[in-house]
């Protein structure tokens, strides 16, 4: 065993189960001779919830990761070069995706047992503008390791959306390294822009994939519900029929005695009738006179 497959191995359990697993894990370093190990395990702090809901989006969704960090990359850059016009663009999309993850960071946490209210969402959604903000909390929440939520030590300018950042005063003559700048920073705008739209691209492709599953669930409840009742209905015909047919049983049972007892009646009076007829033969017989 290792410290990462170890570590990987706990972040990715449900939060109620981490702490016997990892005294599980301790117990295996230290039965194996590897006290360092063991020390190291034990060092790893019991997740959030809101910080398990950000490892669960990272390990249940990981081609939203990269193109996630690099959109960050791109903001972080365009801060410091864009004009307000570019920058407001890139903050709507920049709040359209964290609120859609966070959404969809929710239905996961939904599907995964572990429903989650507005706090905790607000949480998660807090730890996504880190990622975007701040390259520190981007590689941490990429590890799927989080102990807790996270908060941009670093963040973008509240007022960065509607003003032109200050930039330093432009050289008077320009030099050949200055256009080399300029063309790399218009090829990272043009990469964040486009990490932007695939981004946004593939999260209405989610949506719209868990809209539809919604749908069918939404449709496979209402019939669990028509057969639940369908089964309550034949389960009252079963009993019922389970009734008469014992009805008939006793019925039966008392006809065929009835039916033995008219057919030893008949076998007696059947004897009587035959002693009775072979008594008046012998009296009428000519031979009776002598």
């Amino acid at each position: 065993m290792d410290y990462d497959s170890v570590a990987d191995e706990l972040y990715a359990l449900r939060p109620e189960e981490f702490t016997a697993a990892r005294a599980s894990a301790m117990a295996s370093a230290r039965t194996a001779g590897d006290r360092e190990l063991a020390e190291r395990i034990r060092a790893l702090r019991k997740p959030s919830l809101a910080a398990w809901v950000s490892n669960l989006l990272v390990r249940s969704s990981p081609g939203e990761v990269e193109p996630l960090l690099r959109l960050g990359e791109g903001l972080r850059q365009a801060h410091q070069d864009l004009d307000g016009a570019q920058l407001r663009e890139l903050s709507r999309r920049r709040q359209a995706l964290v609120r859609a993850l966070s959404l969809q960071a929710r239905q996961l946490a939904k599907e995964a047992g572990h429903p989650i209210g507005e706090s905790v969402q607000r949480e998660v959604e807090n730890t996504l503008h880190a990622v975007l903000a701040d390259p520190e909390a981007a590689r941490a929440w990429a590890g799927g390791r989080l102990a807790k939520p996270l908060s941009a030590a670093v963040g973008f300018p509240a007022g960065a959306e509607g003003a032109r950042p200050q930039r330093p005063a432009p050289a008077p003559a320009p030099s050949r390294p200055d256009k080399k700048v300029s063309e790399q920073q218009r090829r990272r705008l043009a990469r964040a822009r486009e990490d932007a739209e695939t981004a946004e691209r593939d999260l209405r492709e989610l949506q719209e994939e868990a809209a539809g599953a919604g749908q069918e669930a939404a449709e496979a409840k209402q019939r669990v519900n028509g057969l639940q009742r369908r089964v309550e209905e034949l389960t009252g015909e079963l009993e019922q029929a389970r009734g008469e047919h014992q009805q008939a049983r006793f019925a039966e049972r008392a006809a065929r005695e009835r039916a033995r007892e008219a057919d030893r009646r008949a076998r007696e009076a059947g004897r009587k009738a035959a002693t009775a007829a072979a008594r008046l033969e012998q009296l009428t017989s000519p031979s009776s006179d002598v």
